[in-house]
Formats: structure tokens, sequence, C-alpha cells
């Protein structure tokens, strides 16, 4: 058998010599400031009881899905959960991915298509990246949440593109390494002004903006501008899976060209389920109301404890120290999560260099102790 490549031992090398080699731990029993679990739900026994009490309503005793949707796998929770999700989310129609990933990946890989265009804001999440890298559309970057620089790259693409080029602007609700939001009202105005389709993932925004937490693009009451919504399970719903929602036209075509959504296992019957149980038990705001009692607790801390210039401005459930340099900011997590407290640091290259942070993730069940120890302790090792 031959050696590793030496290419591939390089780039682990090269990672390793700059401190950002990624590595698998296991769970802590720290205080959770990293977690997508925004409202608790991964580990709430009432959602998990009655998955399993749904199921037993269903008469489904069936592990897996057997194949793709399109083979064996549409199994009859597919379509309960899909109407359930237009009801709650406004919208014409779903269909449901197995992850955030997939539906990225499969929308930009097979939406775009040759001579159309996708501006896509800086910070766009991998995924939306990785599926915009597989479409055959011309694509471009603009400055982050800068309207002013979209406008120009609008309308320069409009000057040289034919006219039947399309359009498609790409941009989160709430960005995932930031915790900011760009002007959504803005955004339709330019979509409008130019002739182009809005694409907008809520994966962050979901069960924390809006009533019952139906996300930051129905909490503006934008839902009919907005040409497809991503939605995902595995943030605040805590269980797995995504859907993108739209138009019937739009779900027609997705499956049948959305390779991710096409070649792969459906999800299973207990995850259908357990996002069945989890969008029910929105309805019962009170982990929503402290979350956001949370997040304006741990804003006034900044201040009181001297922080507020060097987080980045968020009224969302993510907020970030930028701390330059993978070393200092590896080194003042360790120290945090010496002291009980789960913060994690997130390194370049997935931010862009000098641009590293702490990242702590707000969820209803922090105490306001826990945010006042763990911002003294930050205010003790980075100032």
């Amino acid at each position: 058998m031959k050696s590793f490549p030496k290419k591939l031992e390089q780039k682990l090398a090269d990672r390793t010599a700059n401190n950002a080699l990624r590595q698998l731990r296991e769970q802590s029993e720290l205080v959770d400031f990293s977690s997508n679990d925004y409202l608790g739900f991964s580990k709430n026994e009432i959602i998990f009881n009655e998955a399993h009490q749904f199921l037993i309503e269903q008469n489904v005793k069936q592990n897996g899905a057997t194949g793709s949707r399109l083979l064996s796998g549409n199994h009859k929770l597919f379509k309960i959960v899909e109407e359930q999700l237009c009801a709650f989310h406004n919208c014409e129609a779903s269909l449901i991915f197995n992850s955030g990933y997939d539906a990225n990946i499969g929308f930009f890989s097979c939406v775009p298509q040759r001579g159309d265009v996708i501006l896509f804001d800086e910070f766009i999440h991998a995924s939306i990246r990785d599926g915009i890298a597989m479409s055959h559309a011309k694509s471009y970057k603009f400055k982050h949440n800068d309207l002013i620089d979209l406008e120009k790259r609008c309308q320069a693409e409009r000057s040289r593109s034919p006219q039947d080029a399309i359009i498609y602007i790409a941009t989160e609700s709430v960005f995932s390494m930031d915790g900011d939001s760009p002007d959504l009202f803005a955004m339709v105005d330019l979509c409008k002004s130019h002739n182009a389709f809005l694409v907008v993932d809520e994966a962050h925004a979901g069960g924390v903006f809006g009533t019952s937490g139906v996300g930051m693009v129905q909490h503006l009451n934008l839902e009919t501008a907005i040409f497809a919504r991503i939605v995902t399970f595995g943030k605040a719903m805590g269980c797995h899976g995504a859907a993108i929602l739209g138009s019937e036209t739009l779900r027609q075509y997705l499956l049948n060209f959305s390779r991710s959504f096409i070649y792969t296992t459906a999800l299973p019957p207990h995850s259908l389920a357990t996002i069945h149980s989890a969008y029910n038990n929105l309805f019962e705001t009170k982990n929503i109301q402290a979350l956001h009692k949370n997040i304006a607790y741990f804003k006034s801390e900044l201040v009181q404890n001297n922080l507020q210039d060097i987080f980045i401005e968020s009224n969302s459930a993510i907020h970030c120290c930028v701390i330059s340099g993978n070393d200092k900011v590896k080194s003042i997590a360790k120290r945090l999560q010496e002291q009980g407290f789960d913060v994690k640091a997130i390194l370049s290259p997935t931010v862009p260099k000098g641009q590293e942070r702490l990242r702590f993730c707000l969820h209803s069940y922090n105490s306001p102790e826990e945010i006042s120890k763990v911002l003294h302790l930050l205010a003790t090792f980075a100032i």
C-alpha cells in the first residue's frame, strides 16, 4: 500500500503549524455557551416523548426510510410535516432535505443556470459557497451587509448580462459567525429594482425571532417577497434536517433536479416525528422569552464589563468577541473552559485571518449568574 500523499500531509502540517488543526472532542459537561441548542429542545423530554407517541398514533414502526424519497423512502410522515411547515411558515410549498448543508448545495447547484448570476454576501455559510461552486452560473461576492456594494454589483451585472439572465442574491437572516443581520427590507426593494431573486438562509433565526419563533423573514412580514427560504432543524429546533420553502413550482423543480435530494436515503420516521413535535412546542413561548431575556442581560453585562467594543453588535443568540490570532484566542478559550465554561474559539481559515473570535451562543437555560461570571472572566483574561 502506498504511503499517504505528500501534498495532503503538508496541508495537515500547515494546519498544525498555524495552530488551526481541527479535532473531534467528546461532549463536555461544562456550562454551555457553544451549542446551537438555543431553546434547549435537543434535551426536552416532552418533545422526546411526544415524538414517540406520534409514531405510535401514526402506526409507524419503522427504523429507517429504506431508500430515497423518489424510490421507497417517501413515508407518510413527510406529507404531514411538510404541510405543517407550510402552515407555520406561511408558504405555498416546502421540501424537506436531510440537513441544511444538503438543502443549500441542492438549491444552489441546480437552480441558477448557465448565464445566470449569483451575488452572495462575503460571509455566507460554507454550504452555500459549496453549492455555488457546483453551479454553472457566474458568482460574485459583495461586502458583508453592504447594500451600496450590492447595488453596484447588480447594476454592473444588468449592464453586461443578457436580458434573460437571472440574478440571485444570497444572504442569511442571522450570520452564523457574526450574529448580525442584513437590512432585509432594503434587500427586497433592491431585488425589485433589479428584477433579482432573493434567497435567505434562516438557520439561526428560526425559533429565535418572530411570534412562536417563525424566523426573521416572517417577523418582518417579507415571506411573499422571498424566492426561497432555507430553514433548518438542527439549531433551535433541537433535532435534524432542513427544508426549502417557496412556491409549488420551486418544489417540483427541486425534486426533479436537486441531486442532494434525489440521490440520498430519506430521513427516517423518527426524525420527522421529532421535527413535528418540536414545531408543536414552539407555540409554548416560555423558552423563546427566556432566551431573549438572556440576550438582553448578556448585552447589558458587556457594558458592565467594558467589553462592548470588542464584540460584534448582535440582537441574536450569537455574540462574537474578536480576538486576533489563533494562538491568543485558543488560549483564552482554554482558560474559560478550565473555569467551567464551554466557549469555543473560531479560528482562521474558518474566519478571515485577523478576525479570529470567541463565539458565545446563548440559550434559554443559561442563568444570569453564568452569564455574569463568564463575561467577568473574559474581561480579566482579554483586556
